[in-house]
This record gives C-alpha cells, structure tokens and sequence, in this order.
C-alpha cells in the first residue's frame, strides 16, 4: 500500500475515533461516509477514491437522500482535467432491494 494511500486512511480513521465519536454517528447511508470514503480509497486509490467521498458528502444531508450506497466495483477512465466525474453526485433511484435493506438498519434519518 502507497505512502499517501496509508495517510489518507489514517487520517480518515482519526477522525472516526475523534471527531465522530463526541458528535455522534449522524450519517444517513450505509455504509457511513467515512467507511465509504475509506474503502474508495482502497479500492480506487487516493485521487478517485477522494473524489467519490467528497461527492458522497455533498449528498449526505437534511433534505437528501438516504439508504444503501456501496461504493461502486469500479472505477470509469477520467480525463486528469475532469477528476469531479469519478463521484456520483446525485442519488440514483434504489433498487426495491436496497431500500429493503436500508430500510431495517439505521441509515434511516
């Protein structure tokens, strides 16, 4: 595992054991966005896997959307002067299964 890679994920699991224990788990999908953001980053790698999670972010609030989000198997070919396009910005329509399965867990706000 690259130097950067292991950085990312320390930093992302610091934060899991800081700052979102005192404020609580407040994440609206599964997994949560710090788990998605690190296993983008491994899946993916750093630069993609960065982009996925700050996408998937920019979803996670009051009036979004909420459930089942795995992070995608894999990852389209992105011009370098385009790396927004490897995050999915808006929540696509969920499969009746995955609204089955976020529907018992507490992903629900």
């Amino acid at each position: 595992m690259s130097l950067p890679r292991r950085g990312v994920l320390l930093a992302i699991r610091a934060y899991q054991l800081t700052a979102s224990s005192v404020l609580g788990r407040r994440c609206r999908f599964l997994p949560t966005c710090s788990d998605y953001a690190a296993e983008a980053v491994v899946r993916h790698g750093v630069w993609p896997g960065a982009w996925m999670a700050t996408a998937r972010l920019c979803r996670c609030h009051p009036f979004g959307a909420w459930g089942y989000d795995p992070v995608p198997l894999t990852c389209a070919a992105v011009p370098a002067t385009r790396p927004w396009r490897y995050g999915v910005w808006r929540m696509p329509a969920a499969a009746a299964e995955d609204q089955d399965r976020a529907s018992s867990s507490a992903a629900r706000p």
